[in-house]
Parts: structure tokens; C-alpha cells; sequence
């Protein structure tokens, strides 16, 4: 059979398509884009926006495989599996467990057997193999799954479940294979990364295994998801501070920089204390990369506390910010608080807050010019290779001495696209 897939929502979503793109081509089936026999869509459905995203990608995917058997899995499958199955175009609707039977589901309903799916979630964590993209140098390795925290703002601990976390022993094997794969970096993620190992016996923190995975493979560079902030403290830093193999990135969740939005939204620090994780980390790491996600115009928001927030962010001088217009998802609490803002508001405040945020990413950068680093070259477009370095930007170099997974060193040149470009000085730093 040929199997097509289809992503959308964030890393661990595109962890778990990769997954399936390996089950899938174990089985003895072809991947294609276009034309296939089988299509699986693995759906996000963080805000109201994303559940409009899955619905156009379902008519898409249709168009692009008019016989195909199409089925949805994922959050906005496991969160609203009856409005997915209105959808015509969708044959198959599983969810956020036993992702593995989706496949042998796909293969019996292009046979012609009937076969019955469910929205399931699992309450246990489901082991899916790491995928190695072709011709890729990073890869992701999914080790946490759900959440246990209720923001008043967010359905995925209803469409996850609560935390569940891959063994040390597991996250140790998958690592060795995807190193033995050609991978250079590997990315840590999960739904609730903070929280890894606090459902397993006995337990362990994430701190714990990410010392041992940086010990234990010192010739892969190890990089963290979006972590809680509240687990940036003097300990944290002290345990990772001396590994070479560490990137240099940690993307520390914010939301929002007002403590009396952070309450209405439930998060469980304060704008105080999430500084000083800030401040620990440029401590420690005085040139890392400090990224953050922020949501404008949530309910109730004032003049005065969006101010408060485009202040802070230039307080935490952020290399990069994500920032998104809320969005009201129903069944949260947040869709049902009042002073609702105007979708007009919201875009002018997020418009506000996206030129603060290239402000400091310019200023951020610039300080890099004139600097050597080591870079791994990973795409070439023409004569210009994409690479990355321990930071979080991409380096941009021309190709003459420059080889895909060889790292080497680079001087910094200048600002360019979103990130900056480079000579290459020498074979390896």
C-alpha cells in the first residue's frame, strides 16, 4: 500500500507522524505525498483556530487522495471525535492512544473489511520508535506525554491524559539507535517535559536522565523542549552547566508577562520568579538563547497589563518570541470568563508585541558578529548550506568546504533571513 501522512500542532505530533512513518514503511508499505491508499492526519487542537486548521487540511488531503482510506488521530480526534466524523472526508477517527493500530486499521478499511475505531487515550505511555527523518542531522524523542496542570486556557490535558513518562532504560536504546542512524542532535520533548518521571518508580527528573544522556553520548548534542519555568533553579544549572553536548536553548513558557493575567490563566508562577530562572540561565550560560511562547488579548486584558507584558519581554531581552492571539477554546474555562477581546484588538496587540520581539531577536543576534562558532551544516540550497550551532538561530554558509553532518568552524559575518551567516574558518572548532 501507499501511505501518506500529514501533521499538524507541535513537536510531539510530529514525533508521533514519524513514528507512524516508520511502522508504516516496517510493514512493507511506500510513503508518498500524493496519490496514496491510506492518508493518517494526526490533528492539533490547542485553540479554536487549530480545530478550523484540521477541518481545511481534511478537505485538502481529500482532494490530493480522492480513493484513499483517510483517518484522523490526535488531540482535536480525542477532544471532538463527533465533529470529526461529520466531516465527510474522514473515514477512520482513533485519538491519542494505540497509535501503532491505526495503521492495521488503514491496511482492513482499503481490504474492504469493516473495521470499528474509537477516540481512545491512553493512560499508560505508549513506546513508539524514534523516527530518523531522511537526510536529516536533528531528530525529536518524545520521553513525556499529558499533563497534570488545568490552565484555564487549555484543553490538552483532556485530549492527553495525565503525565506518563518513557523509561531510562527506553529513552537510553532509542537514542543509541537514532545515533546509530546518522543523527547528530536530538531534541527532548514532550506535552509537560518538566514534569518527566514523576509517574515512574523509582523516580526520576528530567535533570536526572538529561545528565545521563549527556554523559552517556557525548558525541550527540542534546536539546530541551519548552520547559516550566519553575524548574530553572540553582540545581538545574549546576547539574548541566559543565556538558559540552548541551545546547545552549531553553525555551521557557511564559504566556504572558503580567502576574494578574498569569493568574486569571492559571499558571503556577510568577513574573518575579520566572526572571530569576532567566537570570540563573544567562548566569550560567551567558550567550544561550532564552525563547518564549506569549499569548495577547486574553480575557480581560487591560492596556495597562499588555504594557506590563511588552515591558518584561524586553526585560528578559528573549532571543525569540512566539506570540500568538488567544484564541477561545470551548470547554476551557477561559472561553466562558468575560470582557471578551475583539479579534481587531488582538491582532493590533500581537502586531505590537511581534515588533518587540524583532527588536530584541536583532539585537540578540548582533552581538554574535565577529564571533567564531562551530556549526553542523544539515541543508544545502544551491551553494548554501543551512546549519545549526548550540544556540537556537541557524547559520547560513557557503558550501565550498562544507559536507552535510560534518561539523566546522564558522565566523560570524553578519545578520541574515532569521537567523545569521558565516565563513567557514576551519574543519572543526
Amino acid at each position: 500500500m501507499k501511505f501518506g501522512f500529514f501533521t499538524l500542532g507541535c513537536k510531539v505530533n510530529l514525533f508521533e507522524t514519524q513514528a507512524l512513518t516508520q511502522l508504516a514503511a516496517a510493514r512493507g508499505h511506500e510513503i508518498v505525498d500524493r496519490n496514496a491508499d491510506a492518508v493518517i492526519i494526526n490533528t492539533c487542537t490547542v485553540t479554536s483556530a487549530s480545530d478550523h486548521k484540521n477541518i481545511r487540511a481534511f478537505h485538502k488531503l481529500r482532494r490530493d487522495n480522492p480513493h484513499a482510506v483517510i483517518a484522523a488521530c490526535g488531540c482535536f480526534a480525542q477532544v471532538d471525535p463527533e465533529r470529526v466524523h461529520a466531516v465527510k472526508e474522514i473515514d477512520l477517527v482513533c485519538g491519542t492512544g494505540d497509535r501503532a493500530r491505526v495503521i492495521e486499521l488503514c491496511e482492513a478499511a482499503a481490504a474492504g473489511r469493516s473495521v470499528t475505531a474509537a477516540a481512545v487515550r491512553s493512560d499508560s505511555y505508549e513506546s513508539l520508535p524514534a523516527g530518523v527523518p531522511r537526510g536529516r542531522t536533528r531528530a525529536l524523542l518524545k520521553i513525556e506525554d499529558g499533563c497534570d496542570y488545568c490552565c484555564t486556557y487549555c484543553i490538552i490535558p483532556h485530549a492527553r491524559g495525565r503525565v506518563r513518562s518513557l523509561p531510562p532504560k527506553h529513552a537510553q536504546q532509542e537514542v543509541q539507535r537514532m545515533q546509530q542512524g546518522g543523527v547528530h542532535e536530538i531534541v527532548l520533548t514532550g506535552i509537560e517535559l518538566a514534569s518527566y518521571g514523576r509517574d515512574l518508580s523509582p523516580r526520576i527528573s528530567l535533570t536526572q536522565l538529561l545528565c545521563r544522556l549527556l554523559t552517556d553520548f557525548p558525541d550527540i548534542r542534546f536539546r530541551l523542549g519548552s520547559l516550566d519555568p519553575r524548574m530553572v533553579d540553582g540545581l538545574f544549572c549546576k547539574a548541566v552547566a559543565g556538558f559540552g553536548n548541551l545546547a545552549e536553548h531553553f525555551h521557557l513558557s511564559l504566556q504572558s508577562g503580567c502576574d494578574s493575567v498569569l493568574a486569571r490563566m492559571g499558571r503556577r508562577y510568577s513574573t518575579e520568579e520566572y526572571f530569576q530562572g532567566v537570570q540563573l540561565l544567562r548566569k550560567t550560560f551567558p550567550d544561550c538563547s532564552i525563547t518564549t511562547d506569549l499569548i495577547v488579548g486574553f480575557p480581560g486584558e487591560t492596556e495597562g497589563e499588555f504594557l506590563q507584558t511588552l515591558t518584561f519581554l524586553e526585560k528578559c531581552a528573549f532571543a525569540s518570541v512566539h506570540v500568538f492571539p488567544y484564541s477561545a477554546r470551548k470547554g476551557t474555562r477561559a472561553a466562558d470568563m468575560p470582557d471578551q477581546l475583539s479579534q481587531r484588538e488582538k491582532a493590533a496587540r500581537a502586531k505590537r508585541a511581534k515588533a518587540v520581539a524583532a527588536k530584541l531577536r536583532e539585537q540578540y543576534l548582533t552581538r554574535f558578529i565577529g564571533r567564531t562558532m562551530q556549526a553542523l551544516p544539515e541543508h544545502l540550497t544551491g551553494e548554501q548550506w543551512t546549519a545549526h550551532g548550540r544556540y537556537e538561530f541557524p547559520i547560513y554558509i557557503k558550501g565550498m568546504g562544507a559536507s552535510k553532518n560534518n561539523p566546522v568552524g564558522v565566523r560570524i559575518t553578519g545578520l541574515y533571513r532569521d537567523g545569521v551567516c558565516g565563513q567557514i574558518i576551519s574543519k572543526r572548532l
